[in-house]
């Protein structure tokens, strides 16, 4: 159904020229009771703290003109994933097992890609943005990003950069994939990255207009 719509509206959501962003989200609906697929207690948006909800994780399309969700997945936590009554009683697919919510989004952007729908900037917050493999992994689609990160986040950064290939002992064969490390290699956490940066490299931005002013 998402496609199908998609196919109608995504003409006239997006012209040549327009800055295209993919925003990845997860919405919680407040929800009573134990026996509705994936309630749980977890973080609910709607209510801003830990309830008694249902979470799904989507990607949208937005442009200018608006947004359009192209992938939609509800989330089942471990506990009911690994809970076969529950499951049986509930009616959950065979094929419905726990998948963390960065899993579940990096699915819909691949099958956005797949689609080829028009790229856009992808846009996420720090409970996606904050794990190195997913972001990895969009710079392996080659897909520019702007996501949260939590502090203590760490990143090569200036002078701070891994052991180079001629530095490791005994090299040989292919070339390591993963990044090397030791007392004198250090990455350092985008806390520290933007203390160090001066007064002249920040500016403020004026992101939207909310209900108390920009």
């Amino acid at each position: 159904m998402l496609s199908a719509v998609a196919g109608r509206v995504l003409p006239q959501l997006i012209k040549p020229g327009d800055a295209v962003h993919w925003i990845v989200d997860d919405t919680g609906f407040p929800k009573k009771g134990k026996h509705s697929v994936g309630v749980a207690r977890q973080y609910c948006g709607q209510t801003g703290k830990q309830d008694n909800c249902r979470v799904a994780v989507s990607l949208s399309i937005a442009s200018e003109r608006g947004s359009l969700p192209i992938g939609y997945q509800l989330y089942l936590p471990r506990d009911w994933a690994d809970d076969e009554s529950r499951r049986l009683k509930a009616g959950a697919p065979d094929e419905v097992v726990f998948k963390t919510k960065p899993a579940l989004a990096m699915e819909q952007i691949e099958a956005a890609l797949a689609a080829d729908y028009p790229r856009g900037i992808v846009l996420a917050d720090a409970a996606y943005g904050d794990e190195t493999a997913w972001r990895e992994r969009l710079a392996g689609h080659a897909l520019t990003y702007a996501v949260g990160v939590r502090p203590g986040t760490t990143v090569w950064w200036g002078e701070h950069q891994p052991l180079s290939e001629s530095m490791l002992p005994g090299q040989r064969g292919r070339p390591r994939r993963r990044q090397k490390r030791d007392k004198d290699h250090q990455p350092i956490t985008v806390a520290e990255v933007a203390r160090s940066l001066s007064k002249q490299a920040w500016q403020d931005v004026t992101w939207r207009e909310g209900v108390s002013g920009p």
